[in-house]
């Protein structure tokens, strides 16, 4: 997942580390694509890293209710072949997962041994995937957060500032609370937790920035930023 905002900034803080091989969907000849499982498998077993960090997901989460086949691939049975090949080789497996694996309801934040319940196909795709790392005899770190933002690709701070720049009104939910966690934030404790590993520390992980904000409240935020650093948000 190279080219996701945890991928790229990966690229920057595993470099350090090692030499890496960065793949995406469109990676040739060795194959990054989790819809193309066969050809995954084959590559980690030629490749035979001593690391494979999985930052490739199904995230449309409106999507996967009318494309599940895609979702459980993705999420679920190449995450499951993944797993079993980097156990085979020994290699330790690093993989991101979701808040969407509980259901969203209470006034806490979750721990790490909480029930999970999903509430939908992608929470429940991740969850699968969970699963399946676990079932292996291998190496494996999970680390589940939430409302991933970064200067590259798709999130709700750049959803948000485009739209504050052409609407004059826009309607943001301020029931859902969560902690806007940065992809950069991520790379990083990704790179120390390698550093740091042994096998009596493997299992999931809860990595999420401090604090906690609303959708309203953190839209809000986005353009007063704006507004101080001389952009024109026209939104009121």
């Amino acid at each position: 997942g190279k080219n996701g905002q945890v991928g790229w900034e990966l690229q920057r803080s595993l470099a350090a580390l090692g030499h890496v091989i960065a793949l995406d969907r469109h990676s040739a000849p060795l194959c990054g694509d989790l819809s193309n499982i066969d050809a995954l498998v084959k590559t980690i077993y030629d490749v035979k890293p001593n690391i494979i960090v999985n930052a490739a997901a199904y995230t449309a989460v409106d999507q996967a209710e009318s494309d599940q086949a895609t979702a459980e691939i993705i999420n679920h049975h190449a995450v499951a072949a993944i797993a079993q090949a980097a156990s085979d080789i020994g290699a330790l497996l690093i993989h991101y997962s979701t808040d969407y694996v509980f259901n969203g309801e209470g006034l806490t934040s979750w721990s790490e041994d909480a029930i999970t319940s999903p509430q939908n196909m992608y929470g429940l795709t991740k969850r699968k995937g969970e699963i399946a790392i676990e079932a292996c005899d291998g190496d494996y770190l999970i680390f589940r957060t939430c409302w991933v933002y970064g200067a590259h690709g798709k999130n709700f701070l750049k959803t948000m500032l485009s739209l504050g720049k052409t609407k004059t009104e826009l309607r943001i939910i301020d029931d859902q609370v969560g902690a806007p966690t940065g992809a950069e934030l991520i790379a990083d404790a990704t790179a120390l937790a390698i550093v740091g590993y042994t096998s009596a520390k493997k299992g999931i992980y809860h990595l999420a920035a401090k604090g906690y904000t609303s959708w309203h409240d953190y839209a809000l935020y986005v353009f007063a930023e704006a507004r101080q650093l001389g952009v024109e948000i026209k939104v009121g």
